[in-house]
């Protein structure tokens, strides 16, 4: 049996990418050590909701994001309010945004190198920001770059947690793999679960190839102890496949198709 190529990618992303490679024969396993839990509405999130059309602009975090906003903006509105500037990180949530709302999204340029909060604050309609009210919809926890420069830019920003991660042991058959470090490639698109990971890396895991999704996410993975990285181009399934590919000759049979 071919080594498998392992995942550690929460909810639908997690499981594209795993049909992508699957679709080609590839072997695959899911690390399944994070859930994604909607949090239940309060009176604040409510009370957000309620207010949205005083918003100037509204970023979305990531694609589950995405999906909690739809929701809620389904069961308030109607109709959307005019005038909102709807942005985002990465193309996958800009996807979702669009086919659950029907909106248009900022997002950074194609011609980024990945990604990323700093790619998305480059974009000229965020750099003069006074008297904008900003909303940013995200998961608990994460970075405060954006929220922070936003700030020193001008804006109100408000910041509402419309979903949490939480982590779990890894499966003992599935520690076994990272003990023994009989894989062909780690794939990993998130700080938080990079570091819950390395709990049950020994030096053969940290010999085999990890592939993330950001500079920012490699550095990490240096001081952590990963020695053979690979840093994709972004987030998307594609961009993935293609750093897997550059790291084992067998991924040339590997469908580089988007989702």
């Amino acid at each position: 049996m071919s080594q498998p190529v392992l995942i550690c990618r929460p909810g639908e992303r997690g499981e594209a990418l795993a049909a992508a490679l699957r679709g080609q024969g590839g072997s695959v396993e899911s690390l399944n050590v994070m859930q994604l839990e909607t949090l239940p509405e309060n009176a604040a999130m409510r009370s957000t909701w309620l207010d949205i059309d005083q918003y100037h602009k509204i970023i979305v975090i990531s694609p589950f994001a995405a999906v909690c906003l739809a929701e809620a903006l389904d069961r308030y509105w109607p109709q959307l309010p005019v005038g909102i500037d709807y942005y985002s990180v990465g193309s996958a949530t800009a996807s979702t945004l669009y086919d659950q709302l029907g909106v248009r999204v900022h997002v950074p340029p194609a011609d980024a190198r990945e990604d990323t909060s700093e790619a998305l604050l480059a974009l000229a309609s965020l750099q003069q920001l006074a008297h904008q009210r900003i909303l940013l919809v995200a998961g608990e926890g994460g970075r405060t770059l954006l929220a922070e420069t936003l700030t020193a830019r001008g804006a109100k920003v408000s910041r509402i947690a419309v979903y949490r991660r939480t982590l779990q042991p890894l499966a003992p058959a599935l520690q076994a793999y990272l003990f023994s470090g009989n894989y062909r490639a780690l794939i990993v698109t998130s700080s938080e679960l990079l570091e819950h990971l390395a709990k049950w890396c020994n030096q053969a895991a940290f010999n085999q190839p990890l592939i993330v999704s950001s500079r920012r996410l490699a550095t990490l993975a240096g001081i952590l102890g990963f020695c053979n990285l690979k840093v994709a181009s972004g987030a998307t399934s594609a961009a993935l496949i293609a750093a897997l590919e550059t790291c084992d000759p067998q991924g040339a049979d590997v469908d580089q198709g988007t989702y």
